[in-house]
């Protein structure tokens, strides 16, 4: 079942502005991290250093000084331009709805998230593999199949059976819906858990939402 959303529902549920969980879904893995804190720490060191130069004349001084803050704050704004970026992506559909059916098939994939070298005990240089298990939900109404949604899998997980309610955001270029360009992350009443790979939506005023308009 597909509800269309009314004429400014949809800002009210994806904000343009990342809020913390989309922060701290954005803030990425500790290698990513780690990128971002050379890139922050070098980057303004450098900036500042040439901002006291005295080859820098007085006009463009203040101007280096405020790149090497910026800088300095890109452990900080860095996710919140990457949250902001995933959010605008849905923000810009024409036609959402609030989509109503179950869960039609789930099953787990293992992924690939980072090789590293090292060597043996014999001093052999091996490639390993960093994996994780993500798991996956086919959705479908009675209108058939949705679409999937998947995310890493935990162990909370496991209590998610076949045919399960799961209620979510449908994105499309068409107001008819007859082709869905993307989902947004997923509830599941039943066991009162999110699942999906990013929080786009605004948890409770998506539930709210939904005990409004399913009633």
């Amino acid at each position: 079942m597909l509800i269309p959303l009314r004429p400014g529902e949809l800002p009210r549920l994806i904000p343009a502005v990342a809020t913390g969980p989309q922060f701290n879904a954005s803030s990425g893995s500790p290698q990513k991290l780690l990128q971002r804190l050379f890139i922050s720490v070098i980057g303004g060191v450098i900036t500042l250093l040439i901002s006291q130069s005295v080859l820098f004349s007085s006009q463009a001084g203040p101007i280096a000084l405020m790149v090497g803050v910026v800088f300095l704050l890109y452990m900080l704004w860095g996710p919140i331009l990457e949250a902001s970026r995933r959010n605008a992506s849905l923000r810009r559909y024409p036609a959402a709805a609030i989509f109503e059916g179950e869960v039609a098939d789930l099953f787990i994939r293992e992924q690939v998230e980072g090789r590293q070298e090292t060597t043996d005990r014999q001093g052999r240089l091996e490639l390993v593999e960093n994996r994780r298990s993500w798991l996956c939900l086919e959705l479908e109404d009675e209108q058939g199949y949705l679409g999937l949604i998947r995310f890493p899998y935990v162990k909370k997980h496991q209590k998610i059976r076949r045919g399960m309610v799961v209620r979510c955001l449908v994105l499309s270029e068409r107001p008819d819906f007859s082709r869905i360009a993307a989902l947004s992350d997923a509830w599941l009443p039943q066991l009162n858990i999110w699942v999906g790979e990013y929080p786009y939506l605004l948890r409770p005023a998506f539930e709210e939402l939904c005990q409004r308009r399913l009633r």
